[in-house]
């Protein structure tokens, strides 16, 4: 079979198709024939060595997809050939709060990934995927759509009359935007691009902010909501936006810490704001199998469908990084085998 691998150094330049021997599934594990896999800001990360300098090669790469059932090994019971299936991303992750064993157990790395044609991975770690999406559209839910649930859901809780402001046009906050508009609440986007916030629009949010022409966004959203701030922040700017969420936020308020897409390292935190609103910072590492599947049953009983920007081919996986890395998307970037 054809698969990608991260080897002799760090950087597109040294991610490889190369050819693996078939593999062959063991106790408790199934082989999937992959459909098509989605891209994450992880993903890139692991390729430039940011995550796991002293990363074990050669390394498969990707932990988003969607498969086939196409074998089974001994003592496997929860699917049958033929069904839809993705991988959670932290595998042995099942449900109730995560462990330190757990992140050993996460796909892509430090585990082999799914940038592959054929991939075995135990049954424990598997889902089926909502009947109505196509296999492009399932391949993005296991980080980007577990990942905005839980913030939304799982932790933030949301009820009808919140207010939530999403950071971004990507596909967490795509996912999180149409996740709090199913829990009734008021969504406020931001972006850098006006026909980015149209789009959203279009989506069901309600405000849009374009954070170049009003970096002080914060006071936007207090203006929004009558001077309280918002219930919910989804932040994933880190660096640059954590303190205008703080100052965005109402009393007793929640900011789902997800990502550091401005950087990781937050000098000057302003915890004087956080202290008088009594935030919440809680942070999210995308979600267990318990999550996953309380998901996709509210994705089938409403028909939603999750944004996809561009699909690229099996062959064109280095040009899917490429674009990937460019940040110009708007919801997820695939690649279709």
């Amino acid at each position: 079979m054809k698969a990608y691998e991260i080897t002799g150094g760090f950087g597109l330049d040294h991610l490889k198709l190369t050819e693996r021997p078939l593999p062959t599934p063991g106790r408790g594990e199934v082989l999937i024939k992959m459909k098509a896999v989605a891209l994450n800001s992880r993903d890139l990360g692991v390729i430039d060595g940011f995550y796991h300098p002293d990363l074990q090669e050669p390394l498969i790469p990707v932990s988003d997809g969607v498969g086939e059932v196409i074998a089974l090994g001994e003592q496997t019971s929860r699917f049958q050939i033929g069904e839809r299936v993705s991988g959670i991303f932290t595998q042995s992750w099942i449900s109730g709060k995560p462990t330190k064993a757990n992140w050993s157990s996460s796909l892509g790395s430090p585990l082999n990934g799914l940038l592959a044609e054929y991939v075995v991975l135990p049954e424990e770690g598997l889902v089926r995927v909502p009947a109505h999406l196509t296999d492009v559209e399932a391949a993005t839910l296991p980080c980007a759509g577990v990942t905005a649930w839980h913030a939304i859901v799982e932790e933030g809780k949301v009820m009808p009359g919140d207010t939530v402001v999403v950071q971004g046009t990507g596909g967490v906050s795509l996912f999180a935007l149409q996740f709090a508009k199913l829990a009734g609440a008021t969504v406020i986007v931001t972006s850098s691009r006006d026909e980015k916030l149209e789009r959203a629009k279009a989506m069901g949010a309600d405000h849009g902010i374009n954070y170049k022409q009003t970096p002080e966004w914060e006071q936007v959203v207090m203006d929004l909501t009558n001077g309280e701030g918002a219930d919910h922040i989804v932040d994933l700017g880190g660096a640059s936006t954590l303190n205008r969420s703080l100052s965005a936020l109402r009393v007793g308020g929640q900011i789902s810490i997800i990502g550091g897409l401005s950087g990781f390292q937050i000098e000057g935190l302003a915890l004087i704001p956080a202290i008088i609103r009594k935030a919440r910072l809680q942070a999210i590492n995308v979600g267990s199998r318990e999550m996953f599947e309380s998901m996709n049953g509210a994705i089938a009983k409403h028909v939603l469908r999750p944004t996809v920007d561009k699909v690229f081919t099996f062959e064109q996986s280095i040009e899917a990084f490429q674009h990937f890395a460019s940040a110009s998307y708007f919801g997820k970037i695939c690649i279709e085998f």
